[in-house]
């Protein structure tokens, strides 16, 4: 079998609910081009992957990505995957473009295989419980009504994304667990909104507080400031989002002692096969490697993971509505379309 084609279907998307992240981010995103990109074989077998960011893309396989693939194997996978490597060493790829490739590309063996890929990974389990991942809301009584919110819906734990003032986000992180108890487990991501100082205080509320985990306070360029953020804290750092590099970048977050639990992600860690890459480095180390983001893909990546807890569920809107994917009981099972399975699960 022989890659014939790589192509990008341009798909507009429409606007994304209304919400807001925390101070200086942008919210939700007005009407976009997304895309879907397919590579195409000569056997009739077609993988595909989903983007946002459409136009990017196609400007990316016309230019570099159509020219490398085309005549390879679509099963080599693990060559494809160097391959945009070093296509990335001339274009930077941005992160949410470098692993559409392998994704496309697992999507296409699990095709040809008949089965969902994640039985291709070889599974770990069925089914996993989701933790329900918050926007930015107004106050701290609609934080504690969108908690309350969530556990009535079956999510059996909450992550805040709150407002990036470090006093304000301390206070309303405190108060969240006198409000659910002890057994709930509480979750704070700081979406990279701090310097070294305040995420110290932060972190100490947190550690006072129990949460399960303290993600992503500070950009992540400086590893020695995660360090030094690490000793002064009891709280696990979540780290390794959004940093370049994949498993060679989160390996330095391990060796620095730096990381509680390290993230991964198809989305921005290189497809599926990078974000195996750090699970596997993560379990050397025993440490957990949390799946970043919603969507079908990752649902495949929390089947075969077994060092990962929960599946990241966001919740959009006050009245909270469930996702779909996520049962009453909290929990989301296992895919089981062919490949991916985009088809059933949608964007």
């Amino acid at each position: 079998m022989r890659i014939t084609d790589v192509t990008v279907e341009l798909v507009d998307l429409p606007a994304q609910p209304p919400f807001r992240w925390r101070a200086g981010l942008p919210g939700s995103e007005p009407a976009v081009v997304g895309g879907i990109l397919r590579i195409h074989t000569d056997e009739g077998l077609v993988g595909e992957a989903h983007t946002r960011r459409g136009l990017i893309v196609v400007d990316l396989v016309d230019r570099r990505i159509r020219g490398d693939l085309t005549g390879r194997d679509p099963l080599m996978r693990e060559l494809l995957w160097h391959r945009l490597w070093e296509l990335d060493r001339i274009e930077e790829l941005p992160l949410y473009a470098l692993g559409l490739v392998d994704v496309a590309l697992w999507d296409l063996a699990g095709k040809a295989a008949g089965m969902p890929v994640h039985r291709l990974l070889g599974p770990y389990r069925e089914a996993i419980p989701a933790y329900a991942s918050t926007v930015t809301f107004g106050s701290v009584e609609e934080y504690l009504d969108v908690a309350d919110q969530c556990l009535e819906l079956g999510y059996p734990a909450i992550k805040l994304h709150a407002w990036g003032d470090a006093r304000a986000d301390a206070e309303l992180c405190q108060k969240l667990r006198a409000h659910v108890g002890d057994d709930v487990p509480l979750m704070y991501d700081g979406s990279a909104g701090f310097d070294l100082a305040d995420s110290v205080y932060l972190g100490r509320a947190l550690s006072e507080a129990d949460y399960l985990w303290y993600e992503e306070p500070m950009r992540e360029f400086s590893v020695t400031a995660h360090r030094w953020l690490a000793e002064q804290v009891d709280v696990p750092l979540l780290v390794a989002e959004t940093s370049d590099g994949a498993h060679f970048n989160t390996g330095d977050f391990i060796m620095a002692g730096a990381a509680g639990r390290v993230r991964t992600s198809a989305q921005l860690k290189g497809g599926i096969t990078g974000a195996l890459r750090i699970a596997h480095l993560a379990d050397s180390y025993n440490l957990r490697a949390e799946v970043h983001g919603s969507g079908v893909v990752n649902a495949h990546l929390c089947m075969a993971i077994p060092n990962t807890t929960y599946y990241e569920s966001l919740v959009y809107t006050n009245p909270v509505q469930r996702e779909p994917a996520v049962g009453s009981d909290g929990l989301v099972k296992a895919p089981t379309a062919p490949g991916i399975g985009f088809d059933q699960q949608g964007w």
